[in-house]
């Protein structure tokens, strides 16, 4: 069970003093988070990929490089990159050179993301979005496989038998396929044999559950190992020294998020009663004390069968100081419980993943 740390590098107004952190205060800040990180024993942190001013990840694989050469263990990825808006040769080249920094501790999650912004600022047609993931994902995996390549499709230009620098120290690159939920998206990692990762955000992560078999039988029928295959979950969450303190500092950035951005796509608003509701065993919210956290990822983990855990730090903006802690207790009190429980369980259940 590896469990880490993802994170949008956002940088919205305070919800208590109204101000707005600068964008390159929120990417030292990040940095510092990810050395934090590596230092309690976490095993991945994430960084996304947005290109709008509430969030300052527009360049994932330059954060990643800057905490690299002071980190040792930890795997740095991307969380996700927005494969439909990116040219595939230099998201390859970018996180290969990550890859090298690091000494082979780089990863890609491609995705299609949740938001739409990179598709105009690139010169992208929405209309295009299926096919253009789809396409892209495959020269991704070229690039990945063969150090020479031959292309041709319909959204980039053709290029015939060249080499793509620099080669990474992992062969091959991990590339995880990231997905919310989506049947097709899900079929899709098992036909090729990638790692999935799940994003679970809101209502019950039990919903979820379906999908697993999905993703495995497609895998078993395209000649791939299902039993090798890893599965990841990101959710929101936070923790703190109480539980009480955790839902204090928790519910005021989280409720503003979700109305700002729920606005946007025509939620409701989003009340103190579907926090409440979130942060039950059953809810898609990991907020509270190290035990309450632990014993939730040790449930979900149980029903889901995901090898990896991340917790999405912070929503909107908090203090740099409770993320920094709430990483130290994920790292130093949550991830050991999560970690002997689990191994624990397989041992008795037989289960080998």
């Amino acid at each position: 069970m590896e469990i880490g740390v993802d994170t949008f590098v956002e940088a919205t107004p305070d919800v208590q003093t109204g101000k707005t952190i600068s964008h390159a205060q929120r990417l030292r800040e990040v940095v510092e988070e990810i050395v934090l990180a590596d230092q309690v024993g976490l095993d991945v942190f994430g960084v996304g990929e947005h290109h709008r001013k509430e969030f300052a990840d527009s360049a994932t694989a330059v954060v990643l490089a800057a905490a690299a050469p002071m980190t040792k263990r930890i795997r740095l990825t991307s969380s996700v990159s927005v494969l439909s808006a990116a040219d595939p040769v230099r998201l390859f080249q970018q996180f290969a050179t990550l890859d090298g920094i690091s000494n082979g501790r780089a990863e890609i999650i491609a995705g299609r993301g949740s938001m739409v912004d990179a598709f105009p600022l690139f010169g992208y047609d929405l209309n295009d979005y299926e096919e253009l993931f789809e396409e892209k994902l495959e020269l991704l995996l070229k690039l990945r496989d063969s150090e020479k390549v031959t292309w041709k499709g319909g959204h980039r230009p053709a290029f015939t038998n060249l080499g793509v620098y620099p080669r990474p120290v992992q062969n091959p690159l991990p590339v995880w396929l990231g997905s919310g939920g989506n049947p097709e998206s899900v079929i899709r990692a098992g036909v090729l044999g990638l790692p999935l990762v799940l994003a679970i955000i809101g209502g019950s992560p039990l919903q979820f559950a379906p999908l697993v078999p999905l993703y495995k039988n497609a895998a078993a029928r395209a000649g791939h190992d299902a039993s090798k295959l890893k599965i990841a979950v990101h959710s929101l969450g936070f923790i703190a020294e109480s539980t009480s303190l955790a839902v204090e500092k928790y519910f005021p950035p989280t409720q503003a998020s979700f109305n700002y951005f729920g606005k946007e796509r025509g939620w409701g608003q989003y009340s103190r009663s579907n926090f409440d509701a979130s942060r039950s065993l059953e809810g898609a919210l990991y907020v509270g004390d190290p035990e309450t956290v632990a014993n939730k990822i040790i449930h979900m983990s149980k029903h889901l069968g995901f090898t990896r855990f991340f917790l999405h730090l912070p929503i909107g903006t908090m203090p740099h100081e409770d993320v920094m802690k709430a990483i130290e207790l994920l790292g130093t009190e949550v991830a050991p419980q999560v970690r002997e429980e689990i191994a624990r369980w397989e041992v008795a259940e037989g289960i080998s993943r």
